[in-house]
């Protein structure tokens, strides 16, 4: 008896291991081959799939299928989720004449396939028998209802809309050359979703019955990058792909773009598109770039235009409502749902995750649900009380900073030095509380300069005025956003803009700290620089939304007055000046004896060891423009218990006590050692 067996792997997975020196493919059909006594006959094979027939007096295809799984996993280490589809069927009996299939029969049959079928209903299926295809009706409904479910891309959704009224008028008039030669130009950040819309669209024009689709594999994706030589040849992935495409069906190929966006009247960029104009009717090509603003999308389209027929779809960056209910759907069809409190703490941790300039969008949303549910699981698991309701408390062990239990003030007061900046700061609420109160003032500013050295407390004092703020009433949310200059910048022409703006938009009702902002201005003769685009975004913005966003700029002195005085309209925007001092050696002294206590049991010896170390460091060191200031001081604190964390263990003790010689040790560090000698005795025994 002869069987017929399709695999298709999942396209992961095998880009996973495109550069082993045995391709997976090729890696299963040698063990095919020594599994089954008479061997295999492979008659169809593709980087992801194969399609084989094989003799055998009886074959069970659970058997087979269990095997062969077992074969993933001795060398792959990989389980069942690598296969999108397993199937088997005995063959059919050879016909001395096969009836031939019209292109109508081709394109209902592959309508009705069980790759696209598994591929739509997101299935895995190992039997000998064909199960009841749903009709075409049936799937445009549920591949529109996904549609529909996507957070945002709403002028993809209006794409959707469009394709799916216009496809009967197509099919009638037998023109599918019309869509077919459609290109696409899609502006989406990474983590957004890229590969979810592609599928969507393969399902999309399958479900119409616009066009067969390649139902092994309905997408492929392609970075094109730049060749380090103008000799160099270009992608040998893209080329390939193309040149493997088949007519009968065709195939998503998205090809990202960005490292092209300067150049796109490059004449090899141009060959390019002549080639992949040739296989216009194997492919419809969906070419990707990063969210950028509408005129440089217009402007890229239009390069495109020259050689193909493109239209543009913009994929905007998500709002917090929208983070908000992907969040929500993902933590419900785990079972579990999320207090208001624990709302809270969440969005602190998206905070968190955007505060470096690289937000994933729904790939960092994921992430974070699902370390949310693992922890609330763990603590289920500890108490042996199963609770599905996530609170405050357990959200709040997602967030990398502990939450705040001081009011604003309190925190302020608590402060080590810096008398002078509380007052200034008391001072300028007070003054945005009355211009508030009093209309006749007119809307104020209230956007900040922060100016001293590294570690004087500037970002410490910024989170704690946007608390204020939002306790007396002035900001409606009091979130801390904090980035430095350069992460406003895009990598690309017009790429800066909108990306400043998403920036700005998370932070209404919030304060936005810019560390290191005078790194956003260059100079006027550097005209190629984006941080000049930032700093235009940014100034309309403050303007915008001047009783909404506080904006506050944190650096040098010089480097900060530098910056004003080449942007004369960013400096009359940002009225309050508050300038941090470098600390004392006393109060050097007491920020380290503030981090000692309530973290760590320590001796009373450490005490005069710590406060004549700080007495004699010297003026060069702590007057100086590099001096870290606080960073320092943590610095030496955490070198100081990592020698005594050391010293416990080495003597096998638990309790972990800081002591007069874990401090001498850290402080004789090279970064830490300075000279304790106050004065030169007199005499020869100096």
């Amino acid at each position: 008896m002869k069987s017929v067996f399709t695999i298709e792997f999942d396209s992961s997975f095998i880009l996973d291991h495109r550069d082993d020196e045995v391709l997976p493919v090729a890696a299963a059909i040698t063990f095919l081959n020594g599994y089954f006594e008479k061997g295999v006959k492979v008659f169809d094979s593709s980087f992801t799939a194969l399609s084989f027939e094989t003799e055998s007096d009886k074959i069970e295809a659970d058997a087979v299928q269990k095997d062969f799984l077992a074969f993933l996993s001795e060398r792959y280490g990989a389980g069942s989720d690598v296969i999108v589809s397993f199937s088997a069927k005995e063959a059919e009996k050879e016909q001395s004449e096969p009836k031939k299939e019209t292109k109508k029969e081709e394109k209902n049959a592959d309508a009705i396939s069980a790759p696209i079928r598994d591929l739509i209903n997101g299935g895995f299926s190992i039997d000998g028998s064909e199960k009841k295809a749903e009709s075409n009706e049936d799937k445009l409904k549920t591949v529109m209802q996904k549609v529909a479910d996507c957070f945002g891309g709403e002028e993809f959704k209006a794409l959707a809309d469009e394709i799916v009224k216009v496809a009967p008028e197509i099919l009638e008039n037998g023109t599918q050359e019309t869509f077919v030669s459609q290109c696409y130009l899609f502006s989406i950040n990474d983590g957004y979703g890229l590969t979810h819309y592609l599928k969507l669209f393969a399902e999309l024009i399958s479900a119409t019955g616009l066009l067969p689709v390649n139902s092994v594999n309905p997408t492929a994706e392609i970075k094109l990058s730049k060749p380090a030589r103008d000799d160099a040849p270009f992608s040998e992935d893209l080329l390939s792909t193309v040149k493997y495409g088949s007519k009968d069906r065709v195939q998503i190929l998205s090809i990202d773009i960005s490292e092209w966006m300067n150049s796109l009247g490059d004449p090899r960029f141009k060959e390019v598109l002549m080639e992949l104009e040739n296989h216009a009717e194997e492919f419809i090509y969906v070419f990707r770039i990063p969210f950028v603003d509408k005129e440089v999308l217009y402007r890229t389209s239009a390069s495109l235009n020259d050689l193909v027929f493109i239209r543009d779809v913009s994929f905007s960056p998500l709002t917090n409502g929208e983070i908000e209910s992907a969040a929500q759907k993902k933590i419900e069809k785990y079972g579990f749902k999320m207090t208001k409190e624990a709302w809270t703490y969440f969005h602190q941790r998206i905070t968190e995750e955007k505060s470096d300039g690289k937000f994933y969008g729904l790939n960092t949303v994921k992430k974070v649900v699902r370390e949310l549910i693992y922890k609330k699981q763990l603590l289920n698991a500890k108490s042996k009380k199963p609770n599905k309701t996530i609170g405050g408390k357990d959200a709040s062990s997602i967030c990398l900073s502990a939450p705040d239990t001081l009011s604003g003030y309190e925190m302020l007061k608590r402060m080590v030095g810096g008398e002078k900046i509380k007052a200034q700061i008391d001072e300028i609420v007070s003054q945005i509380e009355l211009a508030r109160q009093n209309k006749s003032l007119g809307t104020p500013c209230i956007h900040m300069r922060f100016v001293g050295n590294p570690g004087t407390g500037k970002t410490t004092v910024a989170r704690i005025v946007g608390k204020i703020l939002k306790e007396r009433g002035v900001l409606r949310i009091g979130n801390f956003y904090e980035y430095s200059g350069r992460d406003f910048c895009g990598r690309y022409i017009g790429e800066t803009a909108p990306k400043t703006a998403s920036m700005c938009r998370d932070a209404y009702g919030s304060v936005l700290f810019i560390d290191e902002a005078y790194s956003l201005y260059r100079g006027d003769a550097d005209s190629r620089d984006y941080g000049r685009e930032a700093l235009d975004t940014l100034i309309a913005e403050m303007e915008n939304h001047r009783s909404d966003l506080v904006v506050i700029m944190a650096g040098y002195t010089d480097d900060m007055e530098k910056l004003m005085s080449g942007n004369a309209g960013l400096a009359s925007r940002m009225p309050y000046i508050i300038n941090f001092p470098n600390f004392t050696r006393e109060e050097l002294y007491k920020i380290f004896v503030t981090m000692m206590e309530g973290k760590f049991e320590y001796d009373e010896d450490i005490l005069p060891a710590a406060k004549e170390y700080f007495d004699n460091l010297p003026e060069d060191l702590i007057g100086s423009k590099e001096f870290s200031n606080g960073r320092f001081v943590r610095n030496l604190f955490e070198r100081t218990w990592g020698k005594a964390a050391m010293r416990s263990q080495l003597n096998k003790t638990s309790k972990v006590i800081l002591k007069k010689e874990d401090f001498v040790a850290a402080s004789s560090d090279g970064d830490f050692k300075v000279n304790l000698n106050k004065k030169p005795r007199m005499g020869f025994n100096r």
